[in-house]
Parts: structure tokens; sequence; C-alpha cells
């Protein structure tokens, strides 16, 4: 789950992080707020855009499995690990 929690936060925060990148190319100051001002709104869009998209991405492209979970179980002694049936 955590993994998908930064996966989620790393596609939101990369169209930002490629803007400033882009401002530091053009040799300005990535921290001033008059380059970011007008730009925000749509890095915010792009970043939600691409966060949506993994996620519905993920859930249709997910492998699904057919049957009932067993979960793991102890059998004589030894740990059966978890399976589908």
């Amino acid at each position: 789950m955590l993994r998908a929690i930064i996966e989620e936060v790393l596609l939101f925060v990369l169209p930002f992080c490629v803007f400033a990148g882009y401002l530091i190319v053009k040799r300005r100051n990535p921290l001033d707020v008059e380059h970011w001002s007008r730009h925000v709104f749509w890095l915010a869009v792009v970043g939600l855009l691409l966060a949506i998209g993994l996620v519905a991405y993920g859930g249709w492209s997910a492998p699904r499995n057919q049957g009932a979970y067993e979960p793991p179980h102890m059998e004589n002694g030894t740990l059966v690990p978890g399976r589908f049936k």
C-alpha cells in the first residue's frame, strides 16, 4: 500500500519538478514566484490527471485471480503460504 501511495505522490510532483528543471536550464530562479504563479494551476491539473490515469490503468490491467483465497495457515507444524484455489 505504501508503494502505491509513493507512486501517486511522485506522479503528482513530477510536472512541478520538470517545470523547475526547465527554469534552471533557462537560467531563471525556480524559487521566484513570478515564474510559478501562472503555471501552478495547470501543473496541478496535469499531475492529478497523471495520478488518476495511473490508478485507472492499474485497476483495469491488474490480473484477476479466479477462485477463493486461502490464507496462510499451519499444517503439521509447517507454514503453508496463502494461495488461490
